[in-house]
């Protein structure tokens, strides 16, 4: 498949166009799959000096296009990639976010670049992503680097990966050891967890000041199933046991994690997901050049955080990418 032979359409967002990768029979047996590439139309005729392929997380879909404005006033084409069953490519009868092996999402992530690639031939590509997008990406580029295909990829910003499973390690035994099991015999079920504030320090109708759809991002995420949670599982093994990715990466994260069912002002200035010391614990796991920067007072999505902890988050990065691309 050709750039030229993909159909942009106008997206949700405005100013943004989007294709919809068509991907054949769900190997999981929910109907036909699909996944949606989204590009940020070009504002200016400046020079573009590279591109960004951004993926989401979780209960999640593109909407962040404070990032993507950051990216393109430094001279990068920005494109983000909803996953399978996620945001706008989930389809009616789906489970939200549900995939069996993360392998799966290979399919799109090669069909995504290789169009961003064509799109600017010979521009260095520049991969983020957000909490599990966190973990589908380096566990892809290993792939990718097995087969000698690491280019164009040059450099890797991970926001808060999720790289370990929240819990004690004897929680976490037993916790992988029984998906396993359950997997096998009921892969949609529902694992019953309270709902946190996180949502509601994002999104308007809370204490946040973001806009998003609530129908592709609930306030309260979506069920997490076992067969996705042993999914995440498998990949958390294969992470820990060491990656090399080639190509530098920067992982930034809160200085804190605030596990909390009810909502007080901690909730704004800390990570109600992950726990952040095994951010940093898991960080060398991925080969090569690795900066971690933890930024005092971030949200869980750093790029969302308080308007003076995000400018700080964007000054970090922003120092990142004017020594990881100057001769770009």
């Amino acid at each position: 498949m050709t750039v030229s032979a993909l159909d942009w359409r106008p997206d949700i967002l405005e100013g943004y166009r989007q294709h919809v990768f068509e991907l054949g029979p769900d190997p999981d047996g929910e109907g036909e799959a699909a996944a949606v590439l989204v590009r940020r139309e070009p504002t200016t005729d400046d020079p573009v000096r590279g591109a960004v392929l951004y993926v989401h997380g979780f209960a999640d879909y593109f909407f962040q296009t404070e990032l993507a404005d950051f990216f393109a006033e430094r001279g990068h084409a920005f494109y983000a990639l909803d996953l399978r069953k996620c945001g706008r490519a989930r389809r009616s009868g789906q489970t939200a976010h549900y995939v069996s092996d993360f392998v799966l999402y290979d399919e799109e992530l090669d069909l995504a670049l290789a169009a961003v690639a064509e799109a600017h031939p010979g521009l260095p590509v520049l991969l983020v992503a957000h909490s599990t997008g966190g973990l589908v990406l380096p566990l892809w580029l290993e792939r990718r680097a097995r087969r000698a295909a690491t280019a164009p990829v040059a450099g890797l910003v991970l926001n808060s990966p999720w790289f370990d499973l929240q819990g004690s390690p004897a929680r976490r035994g037993v916790m992988t050891q029984a998906l396993r099991v359950l997997a096998k015999a009921s892969p949609h079920t529902a694992i019953k967890a309270p709902p946190g504030p996180y949502g509601g320090t994002l999104h308007v109708s809370g204490t946040g000041e973001w806009e998003f759809d609530l129908e592709l991002k609930p306030l309260a995420g979506f069920p997490v199933t076992v067969g996705w949670l042993n999914a995440v599982r498998r990949s958390h093994a294969a992470l820990h046991r060491g990656l090399d990715l080639r190509v530098p990466s920067l992982i930034l994260r809160s200085d804190a994690t605030y596990f909390s069912t009810a909502y007080s002002e901690r909730c704004e200035r800390a990570d109600l997901v992950l726990d952040v010391a095994q951010i940093a614990r898991w960080a060398g796991c991925l080969g090569g050049e690795t900066t971690i920067v933890p930024v005092e007072g971030a949200r869980h999505d750093v790029f969302l955080s308080l308007p003076e902890v995000r400018k700080r988050a964007y000054e970090v990065l922003d120092d990142w990418l004017a020594r990881h691309t100057a001769d770009s």
